[in-house]
């Protein structure tokens, strides 16, 4: 059995999250047949002016307390609620197939960082003042705009667009270097407008290989990030096995799953035949983190 971890998801602390909450959202990755869920919400000290306009958002930190309060209560009322999974010979009530039994689910606390260079100061102040089982670096706005909203590919062409991206991932995260996980280097590719739909290492080589090279040195994990490969507006981006190939040539071993949730349907989204995938490319363990240490789980 695959014991699975969902690293990336949003709750009612985010400002995107209002569809779910942690309750609602941990309950449905126990369900679902995982180990664990971590809460990983935004937080943004800067939105670009367009984004700011459209939907009246101020800079999207939340309210880290609160959150994580929440998250022990939720923590308490599941273990308290424990043995209601349980059948009379002991076997968990419900298990989905191929995945870990939820006997000792856990909640985790963490937090997603949007990197931002004019920003810098204050994500230093906010992780250092801070505690979290687990931090997600990604980058949401880069050139005053939202990728989600289209005016970031105005004027360039795919790999000018995916490679800007890139490169400005790898300027952030290695000048933060306090993170655990990359997430999404591939959220660029979910709403661009070209024909090509996928991130490539053929046509990334260089940028891919500093990236790389600098998560396996320094024991980060690369995110695979499910919510990336699902249709948009008829296109589907698909995961290119030759990244990972050669992040396990640079000598990485961490790989953490993430469905990116923002709603309770989500959590574990697609875990098993991305589990699968990694462990066809010759990989035998899954990350995720606790109190900001790595712990990896067997893959079958």
């Amino acid at each position: 059995m695959h014991i699975l971890y969902d690293n990336h998801n949003h709750s009612q602390f985010s400002f995107d999250g209002k569809r779910t909450s942690v309750e609602e959202s941990a309950a449905a990755a126990r369900a679902n047949g995982l180990a664990g869920i971590c809460f990983t919400d935004h937080c943004d000290f800067y939105v670009p002016p367009m984004k700011a306009a459209f939907e009246n958002l101020v800079p999207e930190t939340f309210d880290v307390k609160a959150q994580q309060s929440e998250i022990d209560r939720v923590n308490a009322l599941m273990s308290s609620n424990k043995k209601d999974s349980l059948r009379t010979d002991g076997e968990a009530a419900t298990e989905t197939a191929g995945q870990s039994r939820p006997d000792d689910f856990r909640i985790f606390k963490g937090v997603e960082i949007g990197m931002q260079r004019s920003c810098r100061d204050r994500i230093r102040e906010f992780l250092a003042g801070n505690s979290f089982d687990e931090v997600i670096a990604s980058v949401h706005y880069l050139d005053d705009t939202d990728p989600f909203y289209g005016g970031y590919y105005e004027g360039k062409d795919w790999k000018t667009a995916y490679g800007h991206y890139l490169e400005t991932i790898y300027e952030e995260m290695t000048w933060l270097g306090d993170f655990d996980i990359m997430g999404h280097y591939d959220y660029v590719a979910r709403y661009a407008p070209y024909p090509q739909a996928s991130i490539l290492y053929r046509d990334f080589g260089d940028i891919f290989d500093a990236i790389l090279k600098y998560l396996a040195e320094n024991g980060k994990a690369i995110e695979i990030n499910t919510k990336t490969y699902q249709d948009y507006k008829g296109r589907t981006p698909v995961l290119d096995r030759h990244i990972l190939l050669r992040f396990k040539e640079l000598g990485g071993e961490a790989i953490s799953l993430g469905s990116d949730s923002h709603d309770p349907k989500r959590p574990g989204d697609k875990f098993l035949q991305y589990a699968e995938f990694v462990r066809s490319l010759g990989f035998r363990h899954l990350a995720h983190f606790e109190g900001r240490r790595l712990v990896m789980a067997p893959i079958g």
